[in-house]
């Protein structure tokens, strides 16, 4: 873990190079001590309908969720927000700077008595696992 979800409006489809994105976080989250690197997913979602604020057609959104197993403390999740949100904050400054634009980030646990896993990734990494 974690799973790292970006769901974005539709008009930013073209703005924002939002493969890119998925990247700078999958990037940020393998640097954080506390994420094994094998369990980082990274992928993004486009809303195609959307409606934000006065309904102007140049508002856009950037929503991320993370979703780590639970168990971890406070101190570490605090930690893995701040780092990744720092990290899409500093990808899409450029964009939001000069356009109307909410970025935002949650961190969730995952319940690991509900949450059953397996895979072979950890049987394929080069390097460190």
């Amino acid at each position: 873990m974690p799973h790292v979800l970006v769901e974005y409006s539709s008009n930013l489809e073209e703005a924002i190079d939002v493969g890119g994105l998925c990247e700078r976080l999958r990037l940020a989250a393998a640097a954080i001590d506390e994420i094994p690197m094998a369990g980082v997913r990274v992928r993004a979602y486009r809303a195609d309908h959307h409606a934000i604020a006065d309904g102007t057609d140049g508002h856009g959104f950037v929503d991320i969720s993370v979703r780590l197993r639970g168990g971890r403390p406070d101190a570490v999740k605090d930690k893995i927000a701040k780092q990744l949100f720092t990290a899409a904050r500093e990808f899409i400054n450029p964009y939001m700077s000069g356009h109307s634009l909410a970025l935002s980030l949650e961190v969730r646990d995952i319940d690991p008595g509900l949450s059953p896993k397996t895979g072979t990734i950890r049987d394929h990494l080069k390097g460190d696992k």
